[in-house]
């Protein structure tokens, strides 16, 4: 996979993600329930004005709309999971927590029904699709690995 950007810090993540689904009306995201749901709120945060969605990786038949609340972007009533991209994240393929790429892959699949350009974007850490192997099963468009420095200071 060639590298067609850099960037650091959560800020270098929100705004490689906002550029990928600059054309997107519905983006539905796919994740791990806890692990992955903030990472989708926090990505959502940048694309509040589309029409959102989360996936859980326990229920994939019911889709929660992702709106902004008083409190920040929030999960919402269920809504119809289809969409012209699909944001699978990272959490999904933690052995002991996620998925395999197969599934996920199927769930990509019934997401995008309908769309004509549909759009797979995988979001992680440390190379998770890659260490993984999902980039062997799943055909995403793009990749957003991004990696965590960790410093915890005595002060």
């Amino acid at each position: 996979m060639p590298i067609i950007n850099t960037s650091q810090g959560v800020g270098g993540i929100l705004n490689s993600f906002r550029g990928l689904v600059e054309d997107a009306k519905k983006i539905t995201f796919v994740g791990t329930p806890g692990f992955c749901t903030p990472f989708a709120e926090l990505l959502g945060f940048v694309v509040r004005n589309r029409e959102l969605a989360f996936v859980s990786s326990e229920n994939f038949e019911k889709a929660r709309s992702i709106f902004m609340g008083h409190e920040g972007m929030q999960l919402g009533d269920i809504t119809d999971k289809h969409a012209d991209v699909v944001v699978l994240l990272g959490g999904l393929s933690m052995p002991k927590i996620g998925i395999g790429p197969e599934k996920a892959k199927e769930v990509a699949s019934k997401i995008l029904e309908g769309s004509e350009n549909g759009k797979v974007i995988g979001v992680c850490f440390q190379s998770a699709f890659i260490q993984q192997k999902w980039d062997e099963i799943i055909n995403f468009d793009y990749v957003i690995n991004a990696d965590l420095a960790v410093e915890v200071l005595q002060v």
